[in-house]
C-alpha cells in the first residue's frame, strides 16, 4: 500500500494556516474574565479542601500512633 503525499511549498502552508486562523471564534474579553474566574474559585476552593483534608488526616494518624505508643 503506497500513499504518495503530496508535499506543500510553505507559501502554501502559510496560506492554509491563515485559512484555517481565520475559522477560528476566539472569546470576548467577558468569557475569558469569567472563565478565569471560575478557575482561580476552584483552584481556591480545592486547596482550602485539601488542606482540611489533610489536617484531618494528620491528627488522625498523630492520635492512632499515640494511642499505640501507650502498650
Amino acid at each position: 500500500m503506497n500513499i504518495e503525499k503530496k508535499k506543500t511549498n510553505p507559501a502554501q502552508f502559510v496560506r492554509q494556516v491563515r485559512q484555517e486562523m481565520q475559522k477560528v471564534t476566539w472569546p470576548g474579553r467577558k468569557d475569558t474574565f469569567i472563565s478565569s474566574a471560575i478557575v482561580i474559585l476552584l483552584v481556591v476552593l480545592f486547596s482550602l479542601f485539601f488542606l482540611v483534608t489533610d489536617q484531618i488526616w494528620s491528627k488522625g494518624l498523630q492520635w492512632i500512633i499515640e494511642k499505640g505508643s501507650g502498650f
